[in-house]
């Protein structure tokens, strides 16, 4: 059955309150990413990292379409709506994504971190009870795949190329760690939805142990020290969300209702 035969037959079973935050965690995970990664479009070092980068972001786009739509099965919003029309409190994507682009190897250090956390957590989400989110998961863990694979090689090329390519890619895994320990929190959440979702604390060894074999090959050290505080699945946001909000939803709201 296709993703979008899934969906169309889970039409019937609105999420629930906690299925429905639990779809706009990941929806906007990968909605803020996409964005992010759009930005690059004509800025990339090279023609390819743009067609790469906006591949890997129209990819991330239609993880965030899927994750929202279900979710706006709960209240009657579509996925738009969440999208264009929520403020900055009310988006429950993590820390890591909203870090700024900063310069390439920042960006692919961030990258590096989400969608090798991404492919561990969609390959579990196809053990989901719910239909819904196992169908996304099922489309969504094939293209993380190559997202993993894109952030690895230019890891490994940036660490293994210039002094100063080296240097800048050791800083951007230094500047990007305090972010990832939010992946792994388990939230109240996770405890009532069982085996709905995936317990983010179980992920972290096989997280821990792809990135350790990746940083080994660049040598570059497993960085150590502070731990942010986060809170994004709260709505408490780096304040950088705020500005890519703006950005991204400024035609919506200027031209409400605009169709073309």
């Amino acid at each position: 059955m296709t993703l979008s035969a899934e969906l169309a037959g889970a039409e019937g079973n609105a999420a629930t309150a906690d299925v429905a935050e639990y779809a706009l965690w990941l929806g906007d995970d990968a909605l803020i990413l996409s964005q992010q990664l759009g930005a690059w479009i004509a800025r990339a070092p090279e023609l390819e990292e743009d067609v790469a980068l906006a591949n890997i972001a129209l990819d991330l786009l239609g993880h965030a379409r899927s994750f929202l739509r279900y979710a706006g099965t709960y209240d009657g919003r579509a996925e738009d709506d969440l999208a264009y029309w929520r403020d900055e409190a009310d988006f429950r994507c993590v820390w890591l994504v909203q870090q700024p682009n900063g310069d390439f190897a920042q960006t692919i250090a961030r990258q590096l971190a989400a969608s090798v956390f991404q492919f561990e957590l969609y390959t579990a989400l196809q053990e989901s009870s719910d239909p819904t989110l196992e169908a996304i998961a099922a489309k969504a863990v094939k293209e993380v795949e190559y997202h993993r694979d894109h952030a690895v090689q230019w890891t490994l090329r940036l660490a293994g190329g210039t002094d100063e390519s080296r240097r800048r890619m050791v800083r951007a895994v230094g500047d990007v760690w305090p972010y990832v320990d939010e992946l792994f929190r388990d939230e109240p959440l996770i405890d009532r939805l069982g085996d709905t979702a995936v317990r983010p604390s179980t992920l972290r060894a096989g997280f821990d142990a792809v990135m350790a074999a990746v940083f080994a090959e660049a040598a570059i050290e497993v960085p150590e020290g502070a731990t942010s505080s986060g809170g994004g699945r709260h709505g408490s946001h780096f304040p950088s969300l705020g500005y890519l909000l703006a950005e991204m939803q400024v035609l919506a709201r200027q031209h409400p209702g605009a169709t073309w």
